[in-house]
């Protein structure tokens, strides 16, 4: 594109030219904008076309074939439902409202959130931009100044003159995408824009994700620290008795020792738990996008958390089309496809078409005057001759790159699948361990009651009901860490699923 600064020199020469020899030069150059034209319309773009890579064709994760259920924990097992995919809004299906309102103040306010929004609204805009190649590019420009005019340059003993030279022009330059370069530059924006959606589907996925499993930790280790506290108080009851029988005389003051013992032991466990607690606090505060010092933390018990008891899991085949970090290798694949077509095209000669009409006047009284119109029309090609093999080997890059992005979408497919495949085992293996800790708590809590009979028939001393009260406290201790293990490795499984974000989550079906 250029802009036509006319003198009266170029006006003079144009007068001096025979009409017949306008004519013909404006008609050869119609000739030659048509045969462009044509070539332009009848052109294509270089490089491959983008193939999206095929979905794979087993249908399970682990070898041989993924578990249909676990076993039952409260007397009812979690069931994998093969083909379903996680539905939206899935940490509704924890039945909490506290819950609940956390995650959807965190995707509201957290700032990741707000940064990959940004980030996707950044990538439609350099998108939009990008579009701008494909139409004409239109500019006008108003000049005027002093000068003096020399006719010696010419050849010419004529004084010098001083004129006002005062110019209006308007010029149109259009880049014709022959070899379909300024194409595959959109088609790469374009990826660009599935690549910001994917990161921002997987923010979404992430936070949320993590949000349900920070509260999931800080119910159960404010259930922990609430039975470690009451194993405390046991303990020390247990230990003022066997002190009393000590100063009486009936047992060695080794028992007493003992006991003190076994309490440190169970008070320095205390802080640490306080602490995760103080902890997992602080990281929902930063994950809802508030601070530690403003934020109350919701409260939430262990008993008010239901366990999902029907659990989507999609084919692989579905996997890879709606996994946020599969999506985003995918448009980075497509990016670097893309990259082949514009580094291919550069090797190709590049043409455009110029326009300018202006009027040039000494006056501004006549600048608008037939006599001051000036204007012209041509095309411009540029063809790469020698650059001592810089394109080649630019167009060689594009093309390891693609293999490179290749290579990571095929990496990041196995690790989804690895990832899915161990949280459905993770699963199977909670509900074991959740069971055989339930039964733990039952035989404790059996045991306690038989021993309180026992006691009450005077069978028993008080000092055998609070050790057995106090393996009832550590049987249900142990329970809560494995409770809590269930409830994240589910939430896990949400995680690993991805996508969920169209389909609305069923209210009667947790």
């Amino acid at each position: 594109m250029f802009t036509l600064v006319s003198k009266q020199v170029r006006r003079k020469n144009n007068r001096a030219s025979p009409p017949t020899v306008k004519s013909t030069r404006s008609t050869n150059g119609l000739w030659v904008l048509c045969g462009i034209a044509l070539l332009y319309f009848s052109g294509c773009s270089v490089g491959p076309d983008y193939v999206r890579p095929e979905a794979p064709t087993v249908d399970h994760y682990n070898y041989e074939k993924d578990p249909s259920e676990t076993v039952p924990v409260d007397g009812q097992p979690q069931r994998f439902e093969p083909g379903v995919g996680p539905v939206a809004n899935w940490w509704q299906l924890f039945n909490s409202k506290p819950l609940d309102a956390a995650v959807a103040e965190g995707l509201a306010e957290n700032p990741g959130i707000q940064a990959a929004q940004a980030s996707l609204r950044q990538s439609n805009e350099n998108l939009r931009a990008g579009y701008g190649i494909f139409y004409p590019q239109v500019d006008a420009g108003f000049g005027t100044s002093r000068e003096k005019f020399s006719p010696a340059l010419f050849g010419s003993s004529a004084p010098a003159t001083i004129f006002n030279l005062t110019t209006l022009s308007a010029s149109v330059s259009y880049a014709l995408d022959l070899f379909g370069g300024e194409r595959r530059a959109i088609e790469n924006l374009s990826s660009q824009v599935d690549l910001q959606r994917s990161v921002a589907l997987g923010t979404y996925l992430v936070l949320s994700g993590n949000i349900v499993n920070t509260i999931v930790a800080m119910a159960a280790y404010q259930a922990e620290i609430e039975e470690t506290e009451q194993l405390i108080a046991l303990q020390k009851e247990q230990i003022g008795i066997v002190e009393k029988q000590f100063q009486a005389g009936t047992i060695a003051y080794g028992a007493v020792l003992d006991l003190r013992s076994q309490l440190t032991t169970l008070e320095v466990t205390l802080p640490p738990l306080k602490q995760r607690l103080s902890q997992a606090e602080h990281l929902l505060a930063t994950l809802e996008g508030k601070t530690t010092a403003t934020w109350q933390p919701p409260r939430v018990a262990m008993a008010d958390l239901y366990l999902p008891r029907h659990l989507p899991l999609s084919l692989p085949s579905e996997l890879v089309h709606q996994r946020p970090d599969i999506l985003a290798a995918e448009a980075q694949l497509h990016g670097a496809s893309a990259s082949i077509g514009v580094a291919t095209a550069a090797l190709f000669p590049s043409f455009s078409l110029n326009a300018n009409y202006g009027q040039d006047s000494t006056s501004m009284s006549r600048l608008l005057a037939s006599s001051s119109n000036v204007w012209s029309l041509g095309a411009d090609v540029t063809a790469p001759l020698f650059n001592g093999g810089t394109l080649l080997s630019r167009r060689q890059a594009a093309l390891e790159a693609y293999q490179q992005s290749r290579a990571i979408y095929r990496q990041t497919v196995l690790a989804a699948f690895a990832q899915v495949a161990d949280t459905v085992r993770a699963l199977e293996h909670d509900a074991e361990v959740t069971q055989a800790q339930s039964r733990s708590v039952a035989t404790a809590q059996a045991s306690l009651h038989l021993v309180q009979t026992n006691y009450q028939a005077g069978m028993v001393n008080y000092l055998q009901v609070l050790a057995a009260d106090i393996q009832v406290h550590q049987a249900k201790i142990n329970a809560l860490q494995a409770q809590a293990q269930h409830f994240q490795d589910t939430t896990a499984l949400f995680v690993a699923l991805g996508g969920g974000w169209e389909q609305p989550a069923e209210a009667g079906k947790p």
